[in-house]
């Protein structure tokens, strides 16, 4: 049997005719004419080649193949009527859903051990897939339906990409924490003095601190670029090298933190989804659970008063989405 030629709607009505027996009142529980019963019962009969029903005086009474396949054919009904509920809905302590998420290195290092807790307080069954940039391609991902979200602080426009911004944090620079230099006579010719370890983020080899030296014709020496966070902070703390990265993924390091001695555009971090799961009851829910972890973080790193936080501070579009 070709399953693609059957209607699955015939399976509905033999469900209906094996509970009431009776081609009438299977009609009537579905919601069509007996006439229509009849004729989808005559298809299910040619595609299973057997009489599935026999007209008796107790009703219609199933053959044996009819016994048979009654209970995969309520399993599968009731598999595609939860299917259909849950589109409406999420339980998290019900899903098994596996979410995909792009996180650039630093965020995951930030956010990923926050997620995995509140997952296993609230959704035991969920798991995570969760990737690293090229943010050239998240779009793509997106569209595919390779990805649910991802947080990053730059993706190549799309129309079909929606965005919130998480946070906005100055850079620090971040040196060993016995290092002698103090805030007070850490100047632009101090910092331009340092040996610098560079995170190689996605923008390349010249990021923003970079980009605001060149303005200003001066480079810096860098002794290494590193394309991983996590290994960064560990040859500050064991070197005379410096690091500058934004204050947000800065705030745990035991380290010395100075603020950088001159202007550099705020490190910008964006939540990202598709349209199309805009409404999408599960992916409304992983985006709560990640606003909510930046929600607390952030606001225990700036005290009740957030926009009194002049280094990290939510975005105001942000603070009315949990407002409201």
């Amino acid at each position: 049997m070709n399953l693609s030629k059957i209607d699955l709607n015939l399976f509905v009505v033999f469900d209906a005719i094996y509970t009431e027996g009776n081609l009438t009142r299977a009609g009537q529980i579905i919601g069509i004419t007996q006439p229509a019963v009849s004729n989808a019962l005559a298809r299910l009969r040619e595609a299973f080649n057997d009489p599935l029903f026999i007209r008796s005086a107790q009703g219609m009474v199933p053959t044996p193949i009819a016994q048979n396949i009654i209970v995969p054919v309520r399993q599968a009904l009731s598999m595609l009527r939860t299917s259909m509920q849950e589109s409406d809905s999420f339980v998290p302590s019900r899903s098994e859903k596996k979410f995909k998420i792009n996180l650039q290195d630093a965020v995951s290092s930030f956010l990923t051990p926050h997620l995995l807790s509140k997952l296993g307080k609230e959704a035991t069954k969920v798991s995570l897939d969760i990737d690293g940039p090229s943010n050239k391609d998240i779009a793509n991902a997106f569209t595919t339906g390779q990805l649910d979200l991802a947080i990053a602080s730059l993706v190549n426009p799309h129309p079909q990409l929606k965005r919130i911004k998480l946070v906005e944090s100055q850079y620090v620079c971040v040196v060993r924490k016995d290092h002698p230099i103090s805030q007070l006579n850490f100047t632009l010719d101090s910092y331009v003095r340092f040996s610098h370890v560079n995170l190689v983020g996605c923008e390349g080899l010249i990021g923003p601190v970079d980009t605001t030296l060149g303005k200003m014709g001066i480079q810096r020496r860098v002794i290494v670029n590193l394309p991983h966070y996590t290994v960064a902070p560990k040859v500050v703390a064991s070197t005379d090298l410096a690091l500058t990265l934004p204050e947000i993924f800065a705030k745990d390091l035991d380290l010395k933190k100075l603020e950088v001695p001159f202007k550099v555009e705020p490190y910008e971090l964006y939540l990202y989804w598709h349209e199309t799961s805009h409404n999408d009851p599960a992916n409304q829910w992983l985006r709560d659970q990640v606003i909510a972890i930046f929600h607390n973080l952030l606001t225990e790193e700036a005290g009740s008063e957030i926009e009194e936080s002049p280094s990290i501070y939510f975005s105001r579009q942000l603070v009315e989405q949990l407002e409201n």
